[in-house]
């Protein structure tokens, strides 16, 4: 997946290079929009460009229905994989969307956005059901975070892909969220998977009762993950709902895109709901209920070392939910900036387009 996806957009990346002119990240964001709305980058081109960079980020993110790496890496890698993979290396394909895609190649951009936002909410929905079907089948407490990790990174792409200055300062500081919560959840898993040396749902219950401060560490992280307010996780999926259900920032297509993004809105708000069902279905089932397993009875409860582990990553979740302003104030200057300029070179691009397309017929009239 990841060898496919960045091989085409490194050639994507020698061609823009070729009619640019350049390396430069800033000077691409200027002179590639001037080209296209020039005619000098054709329109093939833009879109071709556009999705090798999106094909390479949709796998990295993941994108339904590129995503079916993520389970089966999560539940192979060791513990401080799995962190490092959520909290670090998913976001390199939000970032590249925000960073790359979208400046670079804006008129394809807004053009195909409601097709990306179609695939992130199937994605929300699709990961959410998944993660369900896990705990049906008592199937990896792992790679039912795993899936839940889908449904996130689903919400990210959804706000980006919105236009919307609220919607993005969501997908902003969701990616940071999705790192604290999910990177918690797996480093918990791991804590008693060296203990147990199994992630089955059914070789787990009464957990609370021999360990019970490594439940509460666990129910942190798991308000955390489902959104409950006062924690990091109601911020981002708040904002980008808020902001998507109000609708691009664009003007193009002003018939239906409330509609189409108010839609999206309501499909991706069942996620929530989804969520709160599987995280703390798997809760109860793991930490609730008689002692079932002899060996559970004698299961040590976290040291020292491992709170300390935890600590920072608890603290950040009750502080960006608490007083999420220190982020967002920071960060809304840019996010405004950066899509009014991406907007307006889109609306640039395709009213040029438009002309060119227009002169051959008042020629021949």
């Amino acid at each position: 997946y990841t060898l496919v996806g960045s091989l085409l957009m490194f050639l994507a990346v020698l061609y823009v290079a070729h009619v640019a002119g350049t390396f430069d990240i800033r000077t691409l964001s200027q002179v590639l929009p001037e080209k296209a709305a020039s005619g000098e980058f054709t329109r093939t081109a833009q879109y071709v460009c556009f999705l090798a960079f999106m094909l390479s980020f949709a796998v990295k993110t993941p994108v339904f229905p590129f995503h079916t790496w993520l389970p089966d890496a999560h539940t192979e890698a060791p513990t401080g994989g799995s962190v490092v993979l959520a909290g670090v290396l998913l976001k390199l394909g939000t970032y590249g969307m925000l960073r790359f895609a979208i400046p670079l190649f804006p008129e394809p951009a807004v053009t195909l956005g409601p097709a990306i936002c179609i695939l992130a909410v199937i994605g929300i929905v699709y990961g959410s059901m998944m993660a369900i079907a896990q705990l049906i089948a008592n199937g990896d407490w792992k790679r039912m975070v795993a899936y839940s990790s889908v449904g996130h990174m689903g919400f990210i792409v959804l706000g980006i892909f919105s236009f919307n200055v609220i919607a993005t300062q969501g997908a902003l500081i969701q990616s940071i969220n999705h790192g604290l919560s999910t990177g918690l959840l797996f480093l918990l898993i791991g804590i008693v998977y060296e203990r147990r040396h199994t992630r089955l749902f059914d070789e787990y219950g009464g957990l609370a009762k021999t360990m019970p401060k490594f439940a509460i560490l666990f129910m942190i992280a798991t308000l955390a993950s489902v959104g409950l307010p006062g924690t990091n996780g109601f911020v981002g999926e708040f904002l980008i709902l808020i902001g998507t259900f109000g609708g691009s920032m664009s003007g193009l297509g002003d018939g239906w895109q409330w509609s189409f993004h108010s839609t999206m809105a309501v499909i991706a708000a069942t996620g929530v709901v989804l969520g709160a069902v599987y995280m703390l279905w798997s809760y109860q089932r793991v930490f609730f209920g008689k002692v079932t397993k002899p060996e559970n009875e004698t299961l040590k409860d976290v040291t020292t070392t491992e709170m300390a582990f935890a600590a920072p990553m608890i603290v950040l979740i009750f502080l960006l939910g608490i007083a999420p302003g220190w982020f967002l104030n920071r960060t809304e200057d840019a996010v405004r900036q950066g899509l009014t300029n991406s907007l307006v070179n889109a609306e640039n691009i395709q009213a040029q387009n438009a002309q060119r397309e227009q002169a051959p017929a008042q020629a021949h009239d």
